[in-house]
């Protein structure tokens, strides 16, 4: 499945707003930067694969660009419009492994909040406590405009919004072999942690990936290690960062606060940073960190 090679106008639903139509429209954007219009989509429009159609509609043709779902059964797989683009750009199957949000986002926008609140085994409430009035700002500055161009302030917003998101799906797969290739597992003697306490250590490498922590959590994940922290390159320093996993309460790097290679240790404890590079060292102050039984 993929998009036609040429769209000139993006049109999507007028009123309210939502992340589903906007994360939408930024992924459109990164491939084809093009104005969007927030309104009702003509019968010619939506015959024409020119022009990308985005949750409204009633129609799913990824041939004439057209992206909604409202048509679909109540039955139906949880899918907003959101999913219907990503699968044309080749990218659902990455989303839905590598960004977390992605499924609440298809079952709040197709099933609605309660549901949702349902299926995620919470009390809609914490759902409620949880908005960001970043959300907030940008949806309502999206549905504030009937007309969105090239050089209006959100409209660069939402297209590096989509930049982004297509380079961290498109480069994680990269970033994991890199992991695989590269990293150790250290281990601590610790009755309380099974009698071994396990560690991962990323090498300093040149050169050295922009973000060398990224991916690090996911790979631990994909490979069901069971760990209790990271051991990375610092990206501000020469040095390394050590952090726990998952807040594991077996680890508390504000012991050692007060070493003379440490130069920032958080006071709760799930994260130091060293200039520290000799490997021995590094053991040294990870086992000063571990919590006592």
């Amino acid at each position: 499945m993929s998009l036609p090679s040429s769209i000139h106008t993006i049109v999507t639903h007028p009123g309210g707003a939502h992340k589903d139509e906007l994360l939408a429209c930024a992924l459109l954007l990164q491939a084809h930067p093009v104005e969007i219009l927030r309104r009702d989509p003509t019968p010619e429009e939506l015959h024409d694969p020119q022009v990308a159609v985005v949750d409204i509609g009633y129609v799913h043709d990824p041939a004439r660009s057209n992206f909604d779902h409202h048509q679909f059964p109540r039955d139906h797989t949880p899918t907003c419009s959101l999913s219907l683009v990503l699968q044309a750009l080749d990218l659902y199957e990455d989303a839905h492994r590598f960004c977390d949000w992605l499924e609440t986002l298809e079952w709040f926008d197709s099933k609605g909040a309660i549901a949702t609140a349902r299926w995620l085994g919470i009390d809609p409430e914490v759902s409620r406590k949880l908005h960001s009035p970043l959300d907030v700002t940008l949806l309502n500055w999206f549905a504030s405009g009937e007309r969105w161009k090239p050089g209006d302030a959100l409209w660069e917003t939402l297209r590096r919004t989509g930049s982004d998101l297509v380079r961290y799906l498109k480069t994680l797969h990269d970033r994991l072999q890199f992991i695989a290739a590269h990293h150790e597992i250290w281990e601590f003697p610790h009755d309380a942690a099974e009698s071994t306490l396990r560690m991962i250590f990323l090498p300093r490498t040149d050169p050295l990936p922009d973000d060398p922590s990224l991916g690090l959590a996911r790979f631990m994940d994909e490979h069901s290690l069971r760990l209790h922290g990271l051991i990375y390159p610092d990206r501000r320093g020469p040095g390394y960062g050590l952090s726990r996993y998952q807040d594991d309460p077996l680890l508390d790097f504000s012991r050692i606060t007060d070493a003379p290679d440490v130069h920032f240790a958080h006071a709760r404890g799930f994260l130091a940073k060293t200039h520290v590079t000799d490997t021995q060292r590094l053991r040294e102050l990870v086992a000063a960190s571990i919590v006592a039984d």
